[in-house]
């Protein structure tokens, strides 16, 4: 159930940003989040025959979440390098598709916690983490965005949920599958999870 929970509150994390201008990440944040919030907020979208109308907004909002390329090599890490460029573009295609498929149902059942936004801690020139809390009737759940600014626009690129971070979740499962496969097998592993999704 807790494990569940948190789940809920990356993926909330995860489809709640629109496009981030370049600005003090914590404003960009919280500006963006919001905007996240009125959608599932919305009551002309709380009709089951709205899903998809919502999931498509929500779809809009995360196509502009993050720098999929950024998200991608982190994921991968040194194995980034291992990919040629086909297969690069086609694992930031699949990982996307994967991240969406496994979360907007857990985002769709958001409950109106309420989200605190505290404080922003340079991480370099480019980089910050924006770091915000989830609070419920019980307990307060940390949530972590690391952003970067390229081209003028902040972008996320992990999400630390309770210290456990997005992009070194993922890097475990994907390095241990190319220690003993070739990126071809990734890559099918990944289509067959978005086909079953």
């Amino acid at each position: 159930m807790k494990r569940n929970f948190i789940v809920l509150c990356v993926l909330i994390s995860l489809f709640l940003f629109a496009p981030a201008w370049a600005g003090a990440p914590l404003d960009t944040v919280q500006l963006n989040v919001n905007r996240g919030l009125e959608v599932l907020r919305d009551p002309k979208l709380k009709a089951e025959s709205a899903k998809e109308v919502k999931k498509e907004k929500l779809r809009l909002i995360y196509n502009n979440l993050f720098d999929d390329i950024e998200l991608g090599k982190r994921t991968l890490s040194r194995n980034w390098n291992r990919l040629n460029t086909a297969e690069r573009q086609e694992f930031v295609k699949l990982f996307r598709q994967v991240l969406e498929k496994a979360y907007v149902d857990k985002i769709l059942d958001y409950t109106d916690e309420k989200i605190i936004f505290d404080k922003e801690i340079p991480l370099s020139e480019t980089q910050a983490e924006v770091q915000t809390k989830i609070v419920t009737a019980s307990k307060e759940i940390p949530i972590y965005y690391r952003v970067i600014l390229k081209e003028g626009h902040w972008k996320v690129y992990d999400v630390v949920v309770e210290n456990v971070s997005l992009v070194l979740n993922y890097r475990t499962q994907f390095n241990d599958i190319l220690s003993k496969n070739p990126p071809e097998h990734l890559l099918e592993t990944l289509r067959e999870k978005v086909k079953e999704q």
